[in-house]
């Protein structure tokens, strides 16, 4: 019985190390990446009227995803700007990029 229990231990040691581990947690983060080279432009809802633009490379966060009447995928997006989060407003989904980040 005492063998078959330091076996037991081991597997579960070996199967949930995270639990003794430190966690790494991960964000998701976007980038502006407009094909055209043209910044892009930010509106106040999908496929609403212009209220900025966005520099390609420009590091967002998506907050929300709705889609307009035809049905094309627009995000919501903040980010950080002289030190302070901010939501810029609605861009169409296919040119930002995301990726996660460890922090």
């Amino acid at each position: 019985m005492f063998k078959f229990s330091k076996i037991f231990l081991f597997f579960l040691l070996l199967t949930n190390f995270s639990i003794f581990s430190p966690q790494i947690k991960a964000e998701e983060v976007c980038q502006v990446t407009d094909p055209t080279g043209t910044p892009l432009n930010v509106r106040d809802a999908p496929n609403g009227r212009i209220i900025n633009a966005l520099k390609n490379g420009r590091e967002v966060y998506i907050q929300e995803i709705d889609y307009d009447q035809k049905g094309r995928p627009w995000a919501l997006v903040g980010g950080y700007y002289q030190g302070k989060y901010k939501v810029w407003g609605w861009v169409i989904r296919e040119f930002i990029s995301c990726y996660e980040r460890s922090r």
